[in-house]
């Protein structure tokens, strides 16, 4: 406890510090005092571009008189708007005329217009006749021209057209038209970083100066967004918006230039249009709060890091009692894992908070939606195995290890079991030679054929049951209720003096000492269970199977002695001893799910009895003889564990006994882990369906605090898997990655096999074709795989060849992308090495 609360206070500390220490505030150059001349200002509101009350326009006429002179619109009913209630404040307005493709819309702008300019002669400064509408390529040249002359003939106030410099510089000739040139000049849509902004503006409105010698200049936009993607160099933030606008005012004042600045408040209708960037311009959000200071040197770049710090950190603290309490720790694994769950608890609380510092559209919320759905799985499966990868590597080593010098006066009889259905004699037969050379003297051996009317696979065993002599007894039997019914059908056949009841595979061939070193720990009451590992002996046989035994090693080397500490071990069925009087105890074998051994053990767990586990090899069976005998023998594991979940889930309650807290831990994990490993196909079809969204109607793109954890959790099982092969398992570098592809390759699998658990009862059991009983087949396993790993990969290649502004959350999102694809092709990596080792 001691090493917890240490690690815990360790953790709080490096959260706060880094909180302190973050860049929360700016110091820039110092402001000029000076009023700003003009704000760019809409009078809308919302994501529909609601038109504000003139109530609310007359109070941001207010504002924006505290700190400007005039105000610049960009269509006459937006300026009618505002010309209505402007009276009570010193402003003027550049008088906007909207221009488009629309020539009955530009009409009506221009009679609105004429009757703006007769009704506030003195409130109207000039008229800016279109805003760039030769860069929209909304009328010719020509057009543009007779329009700006119908305004000039109409009133004696300056006329002029608004463009970006380069359209200037395409149409010089235009400069006759006006009275007054205005000119955008926006650094961040030409990509240019914010430590060259005064330099571009510069360097634009002098080359402007050379090219219209004799006539008056006016910015008509700059400015710089405080939020939303970057354009290459170009980076939003409050920092860099601060950085830019004031050091403009003071270049602004040194040159004498007129100007004005886009905007006075963010704009969330512009997210439609412009992305996530046209929203904030503004020099004041949404809600007329001013984001920086004008004149002050230092400025609070975010005014609620103390709450986010405070949720970040009591995140932490939870997420770190809720993985280690009940655990045996020392200072390494505890410390490691508090700042591990103090640096999740940051993404958390930086994912929670999006939509309070960011304006919300549809495809946002949905966007944001998922991805805080799916982050939550994500967020559980990397703190569990970054526990189990603290707790094997730099934690306190395993205690509960069966040793293998025990020894006994007892010698209680034991029943060892092997059921065979359609099982190939010449295996079987291994097997059972095998068992005939085991040390211990008080056994028997039932082999249990069952439901295989076919004399070709029961006779010669039959056969060889009477040459091995007494201690085999074959019987052969019809029964239902699969594997668990054959095994139940045994207990009637079964010595009544037989205490213990063994169970291994038809596949396995077992080694001598394995009932003398482990039937001893029986002598304990409350012990049950006895699991020794699963193995496999022709693994060399081909490169895929080398891959699927080194996958397997590691659950038994690694995941079950980890469980075993916690006496919470999930009970295969083979290579396990289990007391006979505990097993009947609980109701023998259960014929409900396809996984009997497993839910037996829980029932067992529930009942308060207790499981030794060992990682010595006493038996080495087959491994499946395809690809897709693998598959079916994974969908089956999951199925079941999908199945035992939905019976047992009360005895997973807060106010439920029959566990210890450290047991509900362990198998709410184990479960866990098959749930999110089924996830990952619905969060790469989502994102597989989000990409054309993103490429072809333009919202917004998943933000690197909703795809980080995606890399994260990929990372962390990296981590895990080559740093526990290497200390656990002990298996070579090539190994560890076959093992890794191997896994991964089942992730479709798994979410059919979870899918199915949910909603279809009472699948049939399959059994794993081994030892050359598999049928040739001639469709491809793994075309499902084959397709996801196609579109993630061509989803990827169409967002990065899309990313002409190099928008970083885009390399961000198109990454996770190839990591989701992983497991995908990992898949046709596997049926690639099948198809060169047949």
């Amino acid at each position: 406890m001691r090493y917890l609360f240490f690690a815990l206070i360790l953790a709080v500390l490096f959260q706060t510090f880094f909180w302190i220490t973050h860049d929360r505030e700016v110091v820039v150059v110092h402001a000029s005092h000076e009023r700003i001349q003009s704000l760019s200002y809409t009078p809308h509101d919302g994501n529909d571009k609601t038109l504000l009350s003139r109530a609310q326009i007359a109070k941001d006429m207010s504002l924006i008189a505290t700190y400007a002179d005039n105000v610049r619109t960009y269509a006459t009913q937006d300026a009618m708007a505002v010309l209505e209630v402007i009276g009570h404040t010193p402003l003027t307005i550049d008088l906007g005329m909207w221009l488009g493709r629309d020539y009955e819309e530009n009409y009506v702008e221009f009679q609105r217009a004429l009757y703006l300019l007769q009704r506030y002669p003195h409130r109207i400064r000039s008229v800016i006749v279109g805003n760039e509408t030769l860069l929209r390529k909304d009328l010719r040249p020509e057009e543009l021209a007779g329009y700006i002359f119908l305004v000039s003939q109409a009133t004696d106030k300056p006329v002029t057209t608004a463009e970006v410099w380069h359209t200037w510089m395409e149409n010089p000739w235009l400069a006759e038209q006006v009275d007054y040139v205005t000119v955008h000049i926006l650094p961040y849509w030409e990509k240019v970083s914010v430590e060259r902004f005064n330099a571009f503006v510069e360097e634009k409105y002098t080359a402007m100066e050379a090219l219209f010698p004799g006539v008056s200049l006016a910015i008509g936009e700059t400015g710089w967004p405080s939020h939303g993607y970057n354009n290459k160099k170009a980076v939003p933030s409050l920092k860099n918006q601060a950085i830019a606008v004031r050091s403009f005012l003071n270049l602004a004042k040194e040159k004498a230039w007129t100007y004005n600045i886009i905007e006075a408040f963010d704009q969330p209708w512009k997210g439609a249009d412009e992305g996530n960037v046209g929203q904030y311009w503004g020099i004041f959000d949404s809600q007329r709060g001013l984001k920086f200071s004008l004149d002050e040197e230092i400025i609070q770049l975010n005014k609620h890091w103390k709450y986010q710090m405070v949720g970040a950190v009591l995140i932490g603290v939870l997420l770190t009692l809720f993985g280690l309490k009940n655990q045996r720790l020392n200072i390494n694994h505890a410390l490691a894992y508090a700042v591990t769950a103090q640096g999740m608890a940051f993404g958390i609380v930086m994912a929670a908070t999006y939509p309070f510092v960011n304006y919300m559209n549809g495809g946002m919320w949905v966007m944001w939606g998922m991805g805080t759905m799916l982050m939550i799985p994500l967020v559980v499966i990397t703190l569990a195995k970054a526990n189990e990868l603290f707790g094997c590597s730099i934690g306190q080593p395993p205690r509960r290890l069966v040793p293998i010098n025990l020894t006994s006066q007892n010698i209680p009889l034991v029943s060892i079991h092997v059921p065979a259905y359609k099982e190939q004699p010449h295996v079987l037969e291994e097997t059972l030679r095998s068992l005939a050379q085991l040390r211990y003297p008080n056994f028997e051996v039932l082999v249990i054929i069952n439901n295989t009317p076919e004399e070709y696979y029961w006779k010669p065993i039959e056969a060889l049951c009477q040459e091995l002599g007494e201690r085999f007894v074959f019987l052969n039997i019809t029964c239902t209720g699969f594997k668990a019914g054959a095994l139940n059908r045994a207990l009637e056949f079964t010595h009544p003096e037989a205490e213990i009841i063994a169970v291994i595979d038809a596949d396995y061939v077992v080694k001598g000492p394995w009932l003398v070193d482990l039937v001893p720990l029986f002598d304990n009451p409350k012990v049950a269970i006895v699991q020794a590992p699963q193995d496999h002996r022709d693994g060399n046989e081909s490169i895929v199977k080398a891959a699927m035994n080194a996958e397997y090693a590691g659950f038994f080397d690694i995941g079950m002695i980890d469980r075993n500490e916690e006496n919470a071990i999930v009970v295969h069925g083979t290579m396990v001893m289990v007391r006979r009087s505990a097993m009947m105890e609980v109701g023998g074998w259960g014929t409900d799910t396809i996984v009997e051994d497993s839910e037996l053990g829980l029932r067992l767990f529930e009942a308060g009895y207790v499981a030794h586990y060992t990682n010595r090899r006493y038996g080495y069976g087959l491994l499946p003889d395809t690809i897709e005998a693998f598959k079916t023998q994974r969908h089956r594991w999951a199925y079941g564990a999908i199945q035992i979940l939905k019976k047992h889930w009360r005895e997973f309650k807060l106010s439920a006994t029959s566990l210890t807290p450290s047991q509900k831990h362990k198998f709410a994990t184990g479960w866990f882990f098959w749930l999110s490993d089924a996830m990952g196909p619905l969060m790469a079809m989502m994102n597989i369906l989000w990409v054309p969204v993103i490429l072809f109607v333009g919202v917004t793109i998943p933000t690197i605090a909703l795809t980080i954890p995606i890399i994260t959790a990929f990372l962390v099982n990296i981590l895990h898997t080559f740093i526990l092969y290497r200390l656990r398992v002990k298996t070579s570098f090539k190994n560890t990655l076959l093992s890794a592809i191997a896994s991964m390759s089942l992730q479709l699998i798994i979410f059919k096999a979870v899918y199915d658990g949910f909603v279809k009862d009472g699948l049939p059991f399959k059994r794993t074709e081994k030892g050359g009983n598999s049928k040739k087949r001639t469709q491809n396993p793994v075309k499902y795989e084959m397709m996801l790993g196609a579109a993630l990969i061509v989803s990827c290649v169409a967002l990065i060849a899309h990313n002409t502004s190099g928008i970083t959350e885009i390399y961000v999102y198109a990454v996770t992308l190839v990591i989701q694809s992983i497991p995908y092709l990992s898949a046709v990596v596997m049926w690639g090495l099948e198809k060169r080792s047949s």
